[in-house]
């Protein structure tokens, strides 16, 4: 049973749903979805009942997925049934439309693109939200000329490359989510915020199966999205009752994304107990990616029937695996393991003042027929190990793609500030 919540006034009202202050949360607010559905700015409206339900379980498992992958949103949690709890934002009044596949009113505004037009890359859009002027395509010079400004953040070039940035990592996480239930995103939309509390852009609004186009195995005679709405002559009780199942259909597939059917390994073996500083922060690397991790001992120069014996342990249960290998001096466990295991092998030798120079020679110089790589950072052993197991683990793959987009902020607002302050 959830917690009451004291409401204090109604902040905003939208199409579908509802704004509200949270007086013993500072900083948060209640989003509160209807049991309405629209289309055309609410020139076509009508009440579905259970939309609200559905639209907020959909919401609810998309942010959880894009926030376990590490995309910064607005969403706290789950409140009741039709509402959840969000840190609280200044919307930033512009629709981010990224599209994979040419439909709607692309085809509309773009004469002589076929519909099925494959973007690659993907194709982004921004339009202003005026429902009076039907929220009208801007370019990145007006939003730059609007000189707006959230929360205390101006919005610049700096704020719009973020945006644009952010909404191709969130399309392509969700993209690869849905192609695990061979569902195709085809487009969708999405809105940013400037949070209050920490005047940082991040994902806001909601993402419900009124933000995009979703077309199981690639037909768009199967859509199972609000297009159908869209595209009825008649609303009719019979018809609704099918866009509903619609819905339903998507608030239960969708979480099936936050799953993964395919398991996955990592296996350090180090060749003394004293390495075990550096094999810890392999684990800990792995983990944050999601993928268990092993530690063992075991020398193949001193004991090599007991290192092949310790990989006999990890090939005989269906997991797939990888081996990292951490050896110093001599690395014999590294070719060892490569020339006796299918499985993928990684060097990862802690490398000493000394003599590393001459010792990393032992993980590089392989003889033939061996395939195993040599990584020297710990952290980039476990993220070459989380590339491998991403090709098959979308819940992997989430996460690098995502910390991709990190990476790449961060170093767009160090810059940003490097600049103010030289100025």
């Amino acid at each position: 049973m959830a917690a009451e919540l004291k409401l204090g006034k109604k902040l905003n009202e939208g199409k579908t749903k509802e704004i509200y202050e949270l007086l013993d949360r500072p900083g948060h607010v209640l989003v509160q979805s209807k049991d309405q559905i629209t289309a055309g700015n609410t020139v076509r409206r009508d009440q579905m009942e259970g939309k609200a339900a559905i639209s907020n379980k959909t919401t609810g498992c998309v942010f959880k997925l894009l926030q376990e992958a590490g995309i910064k949103t607005a969403f706290v949690e789950q409140h009741s049934t039709t509402a959840f709890v969000a840190a609280q934002c200044e919307m930033i009044p512009i629709e981010w439309v990224c599209r994979r596949i040419a439909t709607g009113s692309f085809l509309k505004r773009n004469p002589g693109v076929k519909e099925g037009y494959r973007f690659s890359p993907l194709k982004l859009e921004m339009f202003f939200k005026d429902d009076a002027n039907n929220d009208p395509q801007w370019s990145e010079e007006q939003l730059i000329e609007a000189k707006f400004c959230f929360a205390g953040l101006n919005i610049g070039q700096c704020e719009i490359d973020v945006m644009n940035r952010a909404t191709v990592a969130i399309f392509e996480i969700l993209e690869k989510a849905w192609s695990t239930q061979d569902c195709t995103l085809v487009d969708m939309k999405i809105e940013f915020g400037v949070n209050v509390t920490t005047k940082e852009i991040i994902l806001a609004d909601v993402i419900d199966n009124d933000s995009w186009r979703l077309w199981p195995s690639g037909d768009r005679s199967q859509q199972k999205d609000k297009q159908v709405y869209r595209d009825l002559k008649e609303v009719t009780p019979e018809a609704l009752q099918v866009v509903k199942r619609n819905f339903q259909w998507v608030a239960e597939r969708v979480q099936l994304l936050l799953e993964s059917k395919n398991s996955c390994r990592v296996v350090v073996l180090m060749g003394s107990i004293s390495d075990i500083g550096h094999c810890e922060k392999i684990k800990k690397a792995c983990l944050s990616y999601g993928i268990p991790c092993v530690l063992r001992v075991t020398s193949a120069h001193k004991g090599p029937d007991e290192t092949l014996r310790i990989k006999a342990e990890y090939e005989g249960d269906g997991v797939p695996t990888v081996f990292v290998a951490v050896a110093g001096r001599s690395n014999g466990l590294g070719p060892v393991m490569s020339g006796n295991t299918a499985y993928p092998v990684i060097n990862c030798p802690p490398i000493t003042a000394d003599w590393g120079a001459q010792d990393i020679w032992s993980s590089l110089r392989m003889p033939s027929g061996l395939g195993c790589t040599t990584v020297l950072s710990p952290d980039a052993a476990a993220q070459f190990a989380a590339q491998i197991f991403g090709l098959n683990n979308h819940l992997v793959w989430v996460k690098l793609r995502a910390s991709m987009l990190n990476t790449w902020i961060s170093l767009k607002l160090a810059d940003k500030k490097l600049q103010e302050c030289t100025l």
